[in-house]
C-alpha cells in the first residue's frame, strides 16, 4: 500500500520545469515535482505522494498526521519520522 506522507519544504525552484520542491520528510530532505496550484513556499507543510507534492496542510493537520504514523508504525509497520 502507498501512502502520502508530510513533509516540510525547504526550498522550491519555480524556473525548473515542471517546478520542483526540496520536502525534508522525516530526516531526509527528498526533491519531489510541484503538482498543485497553490503556492507553496519554504516552511510550508505538504503531503507527498510518489515524489510527487500532491497537497497542501496546516501545521496543525501536519502534526496529527505525525503522531498517527508515529501511532501507526508502533502497531508493527516501521515508519521512521
Amino acid at each position: 500500500m502507498c501512502l502520502g506522507v508530510p513533509g516540510e519544504v525547504v526550498s522550491v525552484d519555480k524556473t525548473s520545469k515542471p517546478p520542483l520542491a526540496r520536502v525534508k520528510i522525516g530526516g531526509l530532505v527528498k526533491e519531489t515535482l510541484l503538482a498543485i496550484d497553490e503556492e507553496v513556499m519554504p516552511g510550508d507543510y505538504v503531503i507527498v505522494h510518489a515524489g510527487v507534492v500532491i497537497s497542501k496542510v496546516s501545521k496543525d493537520e501536519y502534526e496529527e498526521l505525525i503522531r498517527l504514523l508515529k501511532a501507526v508504525s508502533g502497531l508493527g509497520g516501521e515508519i521512521e519520522l
